[in-house]
């Protein structure tokens, strides 16, 4: 950011120097160029009240020229080209070349001019000389064309002599720009640094107003690393307790067997132990593997189509009859047709999910009632049950990960604490929202709402 900053200073004062130095000679050079003409006008308008040029020429005698060529070479002074010429654009005399020697200057602009309006000026490369000249052209009395000019350095000409100082100036102010960039780019850069070793601050302000908006998305962003990571702490410890337990039922119950501790009917209550926490452990790591694969849903290809979430639920419920029956639980389902757009498995593993837990945290000859139906343009899902329910303070934890609302009854019936967890995430996938309400003692509803 430092090179940035001192790279830009740099840059825009070279063309700054370059642009200004530009201007400057241009505007001087055209300066120049109006105050040549006007002393070449007022030397034209000397040279004609001298009346050098009175009755000097006639049509009839051109040889009476040559008896004035004397008086006129005396008027020449410093740069000053003297050119008289004729009505007809003939070369009567020039004080720098021979008049023989020139051609016709009837297509001179300023001759052609002064023989129109009576004066005419103009600006340019000489053809005999090779060099810039001013030219300003008066008409005499007689119809002759007084003509003066001068020679001037072009404008490039100029401005390569004054480059070098250019180039010195333009060496110092980059010098300067360099130096009071390193300054400047300190400055900026402190109150950034400062800010950054506040970013947990939230109190801690932004250090300019332009950055307060990128200042609260790295806050968010931190917090939400922050977050993110405790949450991976904390499933990474949940995982490693839950996976232990089963675990040490397995292997305790393995010793036992291993060392003829148990016999008879105690030795097959040990292998239903070790076969029951074997599935529990099965089902918790094919819950994690599967939670984490929703983690990458980006990664992870979804068959979306167009499904009817009426015909899911309903095979749902029709799969889940006969645990329902094992619990004495009534099951019933109803509604209409609803259309959504999704993932066919992940919306039967959500509806699975939720009728299950109706079913296994119910009370015997409870019910658990399955609705689908259409409310204000929105495909709802609900699923109501008369189960034990779940207190005020334990309701906004029951989609996370491991959370049980009644550990000891959780493990009984086989559950990972991951089931609601798997259901939030399938929803965020969807795009759909998920509520609850829920009285202990009374039971618990979940809506959908796609």
């Amino acid at each position: 950011m430092k090179q940035k900053i001192n790279l830009s200073l740099a840059v825009i004062a070279l063309v700054a120097i370059l642009a200004t130095a530009l201007s400057i000679e241009y505007v001087s050079y055209k300066n120049f160029g109006h105050q040549v003409q006007k002393d070449l006008k007022v030397a034209a308008e000397l040279l004609k009240e001298t009346e050098v040029f009175q009755d000097a020429y006639s049509e009839a005698d051109r040889s009476r020229v040559n008896s004035d060529i004397r008086n006129i070479g005396r008027l020449k002074s410093g740069d000053l080209r003297i050119t008289w010429v004729a009505a007809d654009g003939v070369v009567l005399y020039d004080s720098e070349t021979a008049a023989d020697a020139l051609p016709n200057h009837m297509d001179r602009p300023e001759i052609s001019e002064a023989l129109e309006t009576g004066e005419g000026q103009s600006e340019r490369q000489s053809d005999t000389m090779r060099e810039n000249t001013f030219y300003y052209a008066l008409l005499l009395e007689d119809g002759t064309v007084l003509r003066v000019s001068t020679k001037a350095d072009s404008m490039s000409t100029i401005f390569a002599s004054a480059l070098p100082m250019i180039g010195a100036i333009s060496a110092m102010i980059l010098i300067g720009c360099i130096i009071l960039g390193q300054i400047l780019t300190a400055s900026l850069i402190k109150p950034i640094n400062a800010m950054a070793e506040h970013l947990d601050d939230s109190m801690y302000p932004a250090p300019y107003r332009e950055l307060e908006p990128f200042v609260r998305k790295i806050r968010s962003q931190h917090v939400h690393i922050l977050s993110a990571a405790k949450a991976r702490q904390d499933f990474t410890a949940s995982v490693s307790h839950e996976l232990k337990t089963p675990l040490t039922a397995i292997s305790g119950y393995t010793e036992l067997i291993e060392n003829n501790m148990v016999q008879g009917e105690d030795e097959t209550r040990a292998l239903q132990q070790i076969r029951h926490n074997a599935d529990r452990l099965l089902s918790l790591i094919n819950d994690i593997i599967h939670l984490s694969e929703m983690d990458h849903s980006d990664v992870v290809p979804r068959k979306f189509e167009q499904i009817d979430l009426y015909a899911v639920a309903k095979d749902c419920c029709d799969q889940l009859q006969v645990n329902a029956k094992k619990k004495s639980v009534l099951l019933t389902f109803k509604g209409a047709a609803a259309g959504i757009s999704g993932d066919r498995e992940l919306i039967h593993e959500l509806i699975i999910n939720l009728v299950q837990n109706a079913i296994t945290y119910n009370r015997p000859s409870g019910t658990v009632d399955v609705t689908v139906t259409i409310r204000e343009g929105h495909p709802l899902l609900i699923v109501k049950d008369t189960g034990i329910g779940i207190p005020l303070e334990d309701q906004e934890h029951v989609f996370e990960r491991f959370y049980r609302v009644d550990k000891s009854r959780s493990r009984e019936n086989g559950g990972t604490g991951l089931g609601l967890a798997i259901v939030k995430h399938i929803c965020e996938i969807h795009s759909a929202e998920v509520t609850m309400k829920s009285e202990p003692g009374v039971g618990t509803e979940f809506v959908v709402k796609f």
